[in-house]
């Protein structure tokens, strides 16, 4: 029997189903994605090459409740598509699955077209972390900077209680004629996959890209008194607290 998630303002889901319409649907990646407090962390494993097929993160940017429609900003892009719009509409299945529907890049057609797609999403139980069973704690962590000049080392780290994901990318930036820095192009994603198991600790589940060695094992990271905006030091790398939420009891 699964035991439903406490109230929590967090989320874990994975895909069941993407579609590109009008061809049939289809999975062919274990996804995760985290979201907390208007941040995500979604990384997407092909099941055949176990290579990444799509790793994102940024803002998760509510733009209407009725219908729920979400915009997804690309701070990190494995598939360079930083400036593509991506919102999509959610509305609920009669078996509690959610169906969002939108338009994005297709990577698997030649130029990347935008093409219409409908993806189908399943809330995920939260895993047991070391805290024991009732309890939780979940972050979105971005880091401070890594690099010089125009090149410029993107990172984000997530956790939702016994689930956590990191994912790296360097990228070149450039100055737009408005004076904001803007990504020109960005490299391969670095990605780690870590769950907790109660016997042996967190346990990894992928470790992918050439800089994975530059991304924290979640055993190294002590979980502190932080706080949202808090700049905290992970790695010796200094991150901001984008989201946290603790859980202390659930009955």
């Amino acid at each position: 029997m699964t035991t439903p998630n406490p109230p929590s303002q967090s989320s874990l889901s994975t895909r069941v189903s993407l579609r590109w319409i009008p061809d049939p649907a289809f999975e062919n990646t274990d996804t995760i994605v985290m979201s907390l407090m208007g941040w995500y962390v979604d990384l997407r494993v092909d099941k055949s090459s176990g290579k990444i097929d799509w790793a994102i993160a940024g803002q998760r940017i509510v733009e209407s409740q009725e219908p729920l429609r979400v915009l997804f900003t690309h701070d990190i892009d494995s598939h360079n598509a930083f400036d593509a719009t991506d919102c999509g509409t959610f509305t609920s299945l009669p078996n509690g699955d959610d169906l969002e529907t939108g338009s994005m890049p297709r990577p698997d057609l030649p130029g990347a077209p935008i093409k219409e797609y409908e993806e189908v999403w399943r809330e995920l139980p939260f895993k047991e972390g070391p805290e024991g069973p009732g309890r939780g704690v979940s972050w979105v962590l971005e880091a401070l900077g890594d690099g010089q000049g125009i090149i410029l080392a993107r990172t984000f780290i997530a956790r939702i209680w016994g689930t956590y994901v990191a994912l790296r990318q360097e990228q070149t930036h450039f100055c737009g004629e408005d004076s904001k820095t803007m990504v020109k192009d960005g490299g391969e994603v670095s990605a780690r996959r870590e769950e907790w198991d109660s016997i042996s600790g967190w346990k990894t589940k992928y470790i992918l890209g050439p800089d994975v060695d530059k991304l924290p094992s979640m055993s190294t990271i002590d979980t502190g008194d932080w706080s949202v905006g808090r700049e905290v030091v992970v790695s010796g790398q200094p991150y901001i607290v984008r989201a946290f939420e603790r859980i202390e009891h659930v009955e």
